[in-house]
């Protein structure tokens, strides 16, 4: 097991979900000395080759102390209000921990319907990975200044599975102040069992969820396994620790007690497949041989090969590649809209920038957001090569 933690936190990207519960003492009052040490942590996988991003939870909790508002259960405007007091506060320590340890850092605020909805989802996805090109570390939170409670994410577990989702990462780390998922609540029940691996969330595992037990904290088990069955099903690990000591991932990569959540599959198969069965095309672009040659060989779309864009469509839909014979060849996601695709079609990518008068993304469609078709499926619904 402790072979499989270390290659979960060795990986490309890695996620890493803090629990208001761990960040803020029960009183509103950020423990820093805490954040220092995780930011130790995080700087070890930054020097190991990963890449991490936080989730991190603790705003209300701040701003609710900061307002007075000692009740247990608040409005969704006083939850607002504390969160725009406290969020301020919570990215300036962030910023001040990992400065300390030579990290660079950014805030990334995000509703639900930022992940839902395409143009919003493909935007937010390409700061992330412009982020993490540079070596920025991302912070990331709900938007709960803005979000109401039909499109509320309602906890930040959940929130980190769309975020691991959305960056295609390896690994999910949730850390809690429980050390994993028992056969029942260890607090109630003597007879509780930890289980260390779960290859699949079913019935029988929903089953043993309980709530949350914290007073600053939204999420509970049931919270966790609903995140672990997003992540897992997108081909993302997740972890399940305790984060309550002062080195949480260092001490979880020398064998503290955790559940580990299976993958299903790959993150990029996972993509792959979403893109080819469940994204309908809303235009296509026919493209040259030379094209046809640079896709089959594992490279992105660029202008260069395009000869006419069809359809309308906006940027972050599916649209469909055909070949010079109007076979089909790909489905991908749009880089950009129609009418800014058919004025660079057939264009250099040096000349995109002259052309739209803004510089956008050299690829049409990026290898990452395109998966090859069976040319037996001509309705677009084939399936991706390996």
């Amino acid at each position: 097991m402790r072979d499989a933690v270390h290659k979960a936190l060795a990986a490309r990207r890695v996620v890493v979900k803090v629990g208001s519960a761990l960040l803020v003492d029960g009183e509103g009052r950020l423990r820093r000395r805490w954040l220092e040490g995780l930011a130790l942590d995080l700087r070890e996988l930054a020097e190991g080759g990963s890449r991490p991003v936080i989730v991190s939870s603790g705003a209300v909790a701040i701003g609710r102390r900061v307002l007075g508002l000692d009740r247990s259960v608040l409005r969704l405007d006083e939850k607002q209000a504390a969160a725009a007091v406290g969020q301020i506060r919570l990215a300036h320590a962030w910023r001040e921990a990992l400065a300390g340890v030579g990290l660079e850092t950014a805030q990334i605020l995000i509703t639900l319907d930022d992940t839902e909805a395409r143009r919003r989802y493909v935007n937010a996805r390409n700061t992330f990975e412009t982020l993490l090109r540079l070596g920025v570390v991302p912070v990331v939170n709900e938007n709960d200044t803005v979000a109401t409670t039909e499109i509320r994410f309602g906890d930040n577990d959940r929130l980190s599975a769309r975020v691991a989702v959305m960056l295609a990462a390896e690994t999910l780390v949730l850390l809690s102040d429980v050390d994993g998922l028992y056969s029942a609540d260890p607090l109630r029940s003597p007879h509780a069992v930890h289980l260390p691996v779960v290859d699949h969330i079913g019935p029988e595992i929903e089953a043993m969820a309980g709530g949350s037990s914290s007073r600053v904290g939204t999420g509970g088990m049931r919270s966790k396994l609903a995140a672990a069955r997003i992540a897992t099903e997108a081909g993302t690990t997740v972890i399940l620790t305790a984060g309550t000591g002062m080195r949480p991932l260092r001490a979880l990569r020398e064998g503290a007690r955790h559940t580990l959540f299976r993958a299903r599959t790959t993150p990029r198969r996972a993509r792959k497949r979403w893109i080819a069965a469940s994204l309908a095309p809303a235009g296509r672009i026919r493209v040259d041989a030379g094209a046809v040659a640079a896709l089959r060989a594992g490279k992105s779309l660029l202008p260069a090969g395009v000869r006419a864009v069809e359809g309308q469509f906006e940027k972050g839909e599916a649209v469909l590649v055909l070949g010079p014979a109007g076979e089909p060849v790909a489905k991908g996601i749009a880089s950009y809209d129609a009418e800014d695709a058919r004025r660079i079609a057939g264009r250099r990518t040096e000349e995109i920038a002259a052309v739209l008068g803004w510089r956008g993304r050299d690829e049409l469609i990026h290898r990452d957001d395109l998966v090859l078709l069976d040319e037996t499926h001509p309705n677009g619904q084939g399936r991706s090569h390996p």
